[in-house]
């Protein structure tokens, strides 16, 4: 797995040479001089950093008030980099109360900034994000251009942890523009870096290499070895991502050197992870495995629970393409446990994948089903959470919505009795006011009265495209799996299977996609998403229901098909999407895929399958394909008579409940042999 600097803990990075600039005394005092000396060791390597800080300590916090300030950020910023998260705590809030004592907003975003990279790194995302967000507004108030450019890259980093990649985008060029304008090579280095890595995320390589370039000159300039590393680390990402294997390995271990000349050990462990990583996807094992234990000889002293995590993650991998297979296991295990401590499920689930690809390429198949069942509990599990987060996201933007709605019609009926009192009150003077009155109160409240209507209509349109958005996959346009479950909840209970006519099931997976993603870029993967999404438009009926599961998985829903048809469907299927040919940068690309289908209702003996057991089993038919050597399906035809069957048992492992024949299965094969082989 790649070792990643979290994107606050990146943007913490960036405090810069010049965050003491508004000391204006020409002669500076020994202190200042100590914390501009101490500032470069901090920014990359805070064990050495921390005990000069303490030794100026009792100074520090008696000096005037802008040095007291810069000594208070420094020391919190050396604690948050030894993951000393009580303490940054402490000093974070020393500097807000600072700040609200003196009237001193750059104090208090200084403070909000710090909690909120403690907050990231203790997994609470959505609290760290609401503070970036209230320093960046306190922080643009300020002189301070570190402070802004700081704030406006964090705010940026937020934008993108939360999806939003347009907003993300803007706020990172904002601070690439203010940096430009008023900054130093330190600054641009710090934006551009950011800017290069969203890019990365957003599949737009050649922009990020464009802006890369920039960076390596401005880093040149800054004349900061560790800018340079970091600017290093930046094009791996972009490289790597793009295929271009040779630039990322010279990238990161151009990145190691100039972290081992700083003693930068944090980040020399980050580098020895990659490169395993790297070595990983080259297929060079026994490298992969030196740079891993590297990677975890050097974490141990840090006690840092995710780099050893990651490092045992990758060692166990490479054990495992090495054939050492009990210690790669050890290895993997005790990852998979770093993850479920620290509570980091997405990447738990990212491991499990690649934990199952690893055994199923050693043979070890049963212990490939047991990680593909944790995957897909983990995977259910984070799908169901996001789409509560969705439905509450989408509630709080109907109450606001509403709320709007009511104030304007108060402030109409507030009007309206304002305009009726002085209507009273002046009756007995000037009754030929009268009519004017009523006459403003009519245009008033007609003018009003079209706004709310206008409101309404504005809202209904926003909840119309809100209602699209919910329930179809961005990329390909096709249904989501939010839909497709609130439809089956709907859909009645069906009462029988014995039918010729009956409804289907396919659960298709792309064939080597993560082999595509590393070889031709993640922007060849989501060409090949697209084309498979218009090819299977084309195969199936327009009264079927084509759901984007998750990832490189499509699942199909026949309401109507003839239970004869499903095994001729299968093959059109594979024969159909092995033969497109989709263009991607010059390159012409075939992929292929596996199959799990079934009828629809399933049912053993008279008991009729709720659509959950029966989606499951299509997805453990699906994995059969897959790891019998993909690009076929297996398809579910029936049970055995139900007093022999356990549905426990085939759940658990249908291979075995199909050897022992207590399922009947369909086998087609794919490619131009197209062959059927009879159920066992």
């Amino acid at each position: 797995m790649r070792s990643r600097f979290h994107a606050l803990a990146m943007a913490l990075c960036v405090v810069s040479a010049f965050a003491g600039a508004e000391e204006t005394d020409p002669l500076r005092t020994r202190l200042a001089q100590r914390l501009d000396e101490i500032r470069e060791v901090n920014r990359f390597v805070p064990e050495r950093a921390l005990p000069m800080l303490q030794a100026l300590e009792a100074e520090g916090r008696a000096a005037p008030l802008a040095q007291r300030i810069d000594f208070l950020n420094q020391l919190a910023t050396a604690r948050h980099g030894l993951g000393h998260h009580p303490q940054t705590f402490v000093l974070a809030n020393e500097l807000i109360a600072l700040g609200r004592e003196h009237d001193h907003t750059g104090a208090l975003a200084k403070g909000m900034l710090l909690l909120a990279y403690s907050a990231s790194a203790q997994h609470r995302p959505g609290e760290a994000h609401r503070l970036v967000w209230d320093a960046e507004k306190l922080a643009a108030t300020t002189d301070d251009l570190d402070l802004r450019v700081r704030a406006t890259i964090s705010s940026g980093e937020s934008y993108a942890e939360e999806g939003n990649l347009p907003k993300a985008l803007e706020r990172l060029q904002a601070a690439a523009a203010l940096a430009r304008e008023h900054g130093g090579p330190v600054h641009i280095v710090m934006a551009l870096n950011s800017l290069a890595r969203l890019y990365t995320s957003m599949r737009e390589p050649e922009k990020g290499f464009d802006v890369l370039d920039e960076a390596l000159a401005a880093a040149a300039k800054a004349d900061s070895p560790g800018r340079m590393a970091t600017i290093k680390n930046a094009e791996y990402g972009l490289a790597i991502d793009t295929g271009q294997h040779a630039r990322a390995l010279r990238a990161l271990q151009e990145g190691l050197a100039l972290e081992r000349k700083i003693g930068a050990h944090k980040r020399i462990v980050y580098s020895l992870v990659n490169l395993s990583d790297f070595y990983l996807k080259m297929q060079e094992y026994r490298r992969a495995a030196s740079y891993a234990e590297q990677a975890l000889e050097a974490a141990r002293p840090l006690n840092n629970r995710r780099l050893t995590t990651t490092a045992n993650l990758n060692l166990g991998q490479a054990y495992l393409g090495l054939g050492r297979t009990e210690e790669g296991k050890r290895h993997i295990e005790i990852g998979l446990a770093g993850y479920e401590e620290l509570g980091d499920k997405p990447e738990l689930q990212n491991a499990l994948v690649e934990y199952g690809a690893a055994l199923e390429r050693t043979g070890e198949l049963a212990s490939a089903l047991h990680a593909y069942h944790r995957e897909r509990r983990i995977s259910n599990e984070l799908f169901e959470k996001r789409r509560q987060q969705a439905m509450l996201d989408l509630q709080e933007k109907y109450e606001t919505d509403k709320k709007q709605r009511q104030i304007e019609l108060l402030r109409s009926e507030n009007l309206i009795k304002s305009t009726e009192l002085d209507n009273r009150r002046l009756q007995q003077r000037v009754w030929w006011l009268l009519a004017v009155v009523l006459a403003l109160v009519a245009v008033i409240v007609g003018s009003l009265y079209r706004k709310v209507r206008q409101a309404n209509a504005r809202l209904h349109e926003k909840n119309r495209e809100l209602k699209q958005q919910s329930v179809r996959d961005p990329l390909t346009g096709l249904y989501n799996r939010r839909h497709f479950l609130e439809y089956m909840r709907d859909l009645p209970a069906p009462s029988s299977s014995l039918d010729e006519q009956v409804g289907a099931l396919f659960l298709l997976d792309v064939d080597h996609f993560k082999h595509i993603n590393d070889t031709y870029g993640h922007a060849a993967g989501d060409t090949v998403l697209t084309t498979i999404s218009a090819s299977l438009q084309e195969i199936l009926r327009e009264t079927d229901m084509i759901v984007r599961w998750g990832g490189e998985e499509f699942l199909a829903f026949l309401p109507a098909a003839s239970r004869n048809s499903l095994d001729e469907l299968a093959e059109r299927i594979l024969t159909g999407i092995a033969n497109t040919r989709i263009v991607h940068g010059g390159a012409s690309l075939s992929v292929q895929v596996s199959i799990g289908y079934s009828p629809f209702p399933l049912a053993v003996g008279r008991q009729v399958l709720e659509w959950e057991r029966a989606v499951n089993l299509v997805d453990m038919a699906l994995y059969l394909a897959k790891s019998h050597g993909r690009n076929r399906a297996y398809g579910v035809r029936g049970f055995a008579d139900a007093d022999g069957v356990s549905l426990d048992e085939i759940e658990q492992n249908l291979e075995q409940a199909w050897r022992a024949g207590q399922v009947e299965l369909s086998v087609v094969m794919g490619e131009r042999e197209a062959l059927r082989v009879a159920s066992a």
